[in-house]
């Protein structure tokens, strides 16, 4: 059955959890330490989720790539802290199905959705994602931050793309 983009029912966003999970632990393994991997769980990401939906449906958007009743790889995005602009502010797909064409598909439906100037953070040391973004258009605009995941500081890079009159 070929990968279809839905909208997430309730009891999807325990699975949006999982995979958040697994995806985060994934792409992070080369350079942030186990601990720092094994921060929270499945079920704490899953309850984190449901709350976070609960509270930012009518203002973010979330998109489910589905292969029947399998999760393969989810984006959220919804308003920047910068007037005009819109984040993307997670894109995760199933570790087994990187490479395969989900996260692009994931990406070409969220650019649809990010006019008219788009930002992402990524972490700086993550360089498959940061290749994965910049095949897409995105470009590091020299803006950074730190943020703690599992307690470890991490130095982010925030890249940008302008989406007006569909220069994508």
């Amino acid at each position: 059955m070929p990968v279809v983009l839905r909208t997430p029912r309730e009891v999807d966003l325990r699975k949006v959890g999982d995979l958040h999970f697994r995806s985060r632990a994934s792409a992070y393994a080369g350079f942030l330490p186990p601990e720092a991997l094994n921060f929270g769980s499945p079920q704490a990401l899953g309850e984190y989720w449901t709350e976070r939906w609960r509270w930012e449906r009518d203002t973010h958007r979330m998109t489910l790539a589905v292969d029947g009743d399998e999760l393969a790889g989810f984006t959220y995005l919804g308003p920047s802290e910068e007037p005009g602009v819109r984040e993307l502010s997670a894109i995760h797909v199933d570790p087994a199905l990187v490479g395969t064409g989900v996260g692009k598909l994931l990406m070409v439906d969220a650019l649809a959705h990010l006019e008219p100037r788009a930002v992402l953070w990524v972490l700086e040391q993550n360089e498959r994602a940061r290749r994965f973004y910049e095949r897409g258009g995105w470009r590091a605009d020299g803006v950074t931050r730190t943020d703690p995941i599992g307690g470890y500081e991490t130095l982010q890079v925030r890249y940008a793309m302008d989406l007006e009159g569909g220069n994508a």
